[in-house]
């Protein structure tokens, strides 16, 4: 295998679990407009993900210097041409961080519905921005021979770009609620589940829909094959937790969400962005990589540590896997 191939997975695999992991805490963090009964449920809430959210973010961190790293010409046209929605991700994101960390500080209400909303809007805009990201990136953007990304923003706002994003939105939003099942006892699991399922229904018709225009667009066997098995894994997963399997409901979300990413990574390879304009201007795993060497050493470096991050996040899940009651949180 090449090394740019190579590279082009390992960045695939990054970006599934940072969706995968960080999926669930945008859910759980939207969950905080739409479901919470109170301030302690609101507690109980971030109490599932406090252990584990700012893990979770660091998939986000090392996609990008791998990006950077490995295929500097992809980094450079996607952060200069989607400047504006990843500054608004970069905006939630840090807004995201500044209600969890300070909404325990003071006990004043205003000051806890601030840090509420700073929440809810931190985790809203990020879900959603990705998908349409994702689904651009995809779909191919105006990118001319030097290449350079010659769009606008509301050139991002097409039909497939935001239904990508309603897609990411509504899904992140059931495995936010099936984690918080899968974390939780007592009444606040039950809602969890309930509202999981109901947004669910929403959440697989639009999945549904992207990924056959993505089969269509993309017209490669993979890709159907891989989207027919993240509807399959979604399916799994309502059903699992119309049974009471919490767990599986969860995992089911989680594979599903892993599908869709590697569906739309399947579409895209060997190119990393596709030109709108003219194919032989698109950026692919060749034009776009670092120097041979440079790839080289960064594999060697993935080797080592990747399986030493993974280990110590999987270690620190397991440390914080027991369930959570509104008993834990002191009145």
């Amino acid at each position: 295998m090449e090394l740019t191939t190579f590279w082009f997975i390992i960045i695939a695999v990054l970006w599934v679990g940072y969706l995968v992991l960080e999926g669930f805490d945008f859910g759980v963090g939207m969950l905080m407009a739409v479901m919470a009964k109170g301030e302690r449920e609101r507690r109980a809430l971030i109490s599932t993900i406090g252990p584990v959210w700012d893990g979770n973010e660091v998939w986000l961190l090392v996609a990008g210097g791998a990006t950077f790293a490995a295929f500097p010409e992809w980094y450079a046209t996607l952060f200069s041409g989607f400047y504006l929605p990843l500054l608004l991700i970069l905006i939630g994101l840090i807004v995201r961080i500044i209600g969890i960390e300070f909404r325990s500080k003071r006990d004043e209400p205003s000051w806890r519905r601030n840090c509420d909303i700073a929440i809810v809007f931190g985790s809203v805009v990020p879900a959603l921005l990705w998908g349409v990201a994702l689904a651009n990136i995809v779909r191919g953007v105006p990118i001319d021979a030097d290449g350079e990304y010659v769009g606008g923003f509301f050139t991002l706002l097409n039909p497939y770009g935001l239904l990508g994003g309603l897609v990411t939105l509504t899904v992140f939003l059931v495995h936010g609620a099936f984690f918080v099942g899968l974390k939780t006892e007592g009444e606040i699991r039950e809602r969890a589940i309930k509202l999981g399922l109901r947004v669910g229904v929403v959440a697989g018709a639009l999945a549904v829909a992207f990924i056959v225009w993505t089969g269509l667009a993309q017209d490669s066997l993979a890709v159907w094959i891989l989207g027919g098995l993240a509807a399959v894994a979604f399916v799994l997963g309502m059903a699992s937790a119309v049974a009471g399997r919490d767990g599986w409901a969860f995992t089911g979300t989680a594979f599903s969400i892993a599908l869709v990413v590697a569906t739309l990574f399947t579409g895209l390879f060997p190119d990393v962005m596709p030109s709108s304009l003219d194919a032989a201007w698109s950026l692919t795993t060749t034009n776009a990589a670092s120097t041979p060497y440079t790839l080289k050493i960064m594999s060697w470096v993935a080797v080592i540590f990747t399986p030493i991050v993974i280990g110590y996040q999987s270690w620190s899940y397991w440390v914080f896997r027991r369930r959570i009651s509104l008993n834990h949180i002191p009145a």
